[in-house]
């Protein structure tokens, strides 16, 4: 094997133009797959991030009549035991009616455990302005509606809710989730107040949590269902609520992997063309060894060696070449902000996975020129000169 690499390498040193061409068309190969693969993940992992990121996962509710789940606490315990669960909270959550003077707005009270809540939502780093709430009956407004009703932090306002309650609170703060539809229409409040507010007692509406995999989030409904099965619940999980979503994600795969077999595919023929003309280049050498002993497989494994060298050079430079597109990219492709218009998700195991493929496709494009070279007959070979 030690003489067959030697001669690949003199082979490769002979024709350098031939050896930079085929190098670089694996690199190109190679940095294309990485460039498309890194990007579909980034816009995928984007998406995701920005739809489900900062919101629940997994929500449970209430079966019952009244729609509100008692022995809150029990639930939760269960829940967490779960594998694979993680930031955990309770909501107790209705529509009620916000009156300002004459102005009635019909809004969603939702009232957190705010330490708990903010591990999903994120709460205290999207005020703008103002304070978390910490006391009770102390609210916090979002910005699209502090817009539409002109409120002021200090404000005192009423909630009413269908059954007639009403309660006076006081804006302690204004938030932005960087959600229109959730900015306009969310009052965030504390746990005891919306309790206290809609008469739940010890009760509250939903269970909310996410999870360490968020595509394996319909995997751990079914389990918290099992675990649940007694307690008369819901449980609703992100896939089953977006399912345009994961469809246009899975199309997006699809499209980049169909992408990426036809580069391999360019790649492999590609390299078995150039590597067949070089037999017949190098035919009178591969005779003249022949007819000096070398065997029909020593001959093969030449071109074999070829193959593999060439991909682990194309590989090594097209993970370069790669990298750089992704970098370019994320200085020239900006939003008006100055952000990336996507956010490159590095995954270092796809990149080593193609250039582990570059090697393979490589290495299996120089079979057919190493039968060939396996059929010269040294005799024929050297009598046509």
């Amino acid at each position: 094997m030690k003489l067959a690499y030697n001669i690949a390498v003199r082979f490769l040193k002979s024709s350098k133009g031939q050896t930079i061409l085929i190098a670089l068309g694996i690199a190109i190969g190679v940095a294309v797959q990485i460039f498309i693969g890194s990007l579909i993940q980034g816009l995928q992992k984007g998406l995701v991030d920005k739809t489900i990121g900062n919101t629940s996962q997994i929500t449970i509710s209430s079966n019952t009549d009244d729609k509100l789940l008692d022995n809150w606490k029990d639930k939760v315990d269960k829940v967490k035991a779960v594998s694979g669960v993680k930031n955990v909270s309770v909501s107790a959550d209705f529509n009620a009616f916000l009156k300002n003077g004459n102005n009635d707005y019909a809004l969603l009270i939702r009232g957190f455990n705010l330490e708990d809540a903010d591990k999903i939502y994120n709460i205290k780093n999207r005020i703008y302005e103002g304070t978390y709430p910490k006391e009770e009956n102390e609210i916090i407004i979002g910005k699209d509606f502090q817009k539409e009703s002109a409120l002021k932090i200090g404000d005192k306002v009423n909630i009413v809710t269908s059954k007639g309650n009403k309660k006076e609170v006081t804006i302690v703060g204004f938030y932005d989730l960087k959600v229109a539809s959730v900015n306009k229409s969310w009052v965030i409040t504390t746990l005891k107040t919306s309790q206290d507010l809609f008469s739940f007692d010890d009760k509250v509406s939903s269970i909310e949590m996410q999870t360490d995999s968020p595509f394996k989030a319909d995997e751990l409904s079914n389990t918290i269902k099992a675990q649940l099965s007694s307690d008369n619940v819901k449980v609703v999980n992100w896939k089953e609520q977006n399912e345009q979503l994961l469809s246009g994600l899975n199309g997006q795969s699809v499209s980049s992997i169909m992408i990426q077999v036809f580069v391999l595919i360019a790649v492999l023929l590609g390299i078995a063309s150039v590597l067949a003309i070089t037999v017949v280049q190098k035919s009178k050498q591969i005779g003249i060894l022949k007819a000096m002993g070398i065997k029909d497989r020593t001959a093969s494994q030449i071109f074999l060696f070829e193959g593999a060298m060439l991909g682990v050079i194309g590989a090594i430079l097209g993970i370069a070449i790669g990298f750089g597109l992704l970098y370019t990219f994320t200085k020239f492709a900006l939003n008006p902000d100055g952000t990336p218009v996507v956010d490159i998700y590095i995954d270092y195991k796809f990149i080593g996975f193609s250039g582990v493929i570059a090697i393979i496709t490589s290495t299996f494009a120089a079979l057919i020129p190493a039968v060939n070279s396996s059929k010269l007959s040294p005799i024929e070979v050297i009598k046509n000169g």
